[in-house]
């Protein structure tokens, strides 16, 4: 096996095992950090020029958005989980824009959305 392959392979077993022990706050709280993790690497493939992996990134990105959507609970999540399946979706389109338009500020616009809702989401689980 080599290195990368043996890397890789390290990486997939901790976040497994990550995922396996975390709870429902700390699986979100995981999703916000991936999400970031991969909203800046498409903006580092904008500024490399390597559109191939900007789109990969962003559609990961957008993968977690879907995710994050699919775990509001609308029924009993009142206006807040409205407000957040809201802020998702225009999450999402402005994702779908930053791809098409190769724009690494609408990429920074997402970053800070997303940082400010992580930041929340910490401070909820730490009262």
């Amino acid at each position: 096996m080599n290195r990368a392959a043996a890397l890789k392979s390290y990486n997939n077993v901790q976040v497994d095992a990550g995922v396996e022990s975390a709870s429902a706050h700390r699986l979100i709280e995981m999703m916000f950090e991936g999400l970031l993790t991969r909203l800046a690497q498409a903006k580092g493939a904008i500024a490399q020029g390597n559109m191939e992996l900007k789109g990969k990134k962003i559609t990961d990105s957008i993968s977690i958005v879907l995710g994050l959507r699919d775990s509001l609970d609308l029924e009993t999540g009142g206006e807040m989980a409205a407000n957040l399946d809201d802020l998702y979706d225009y999450i999402q389109r402005t994702l779908w824009q930053a791809n098409l338009k190769n724009d690494a500020g609408l990429i920074n616009e997402c970053g800070t959305l997303v940082s400010q809702i992580s930041t929340a989401w910490r401070k909820i689980g730490k009262t």
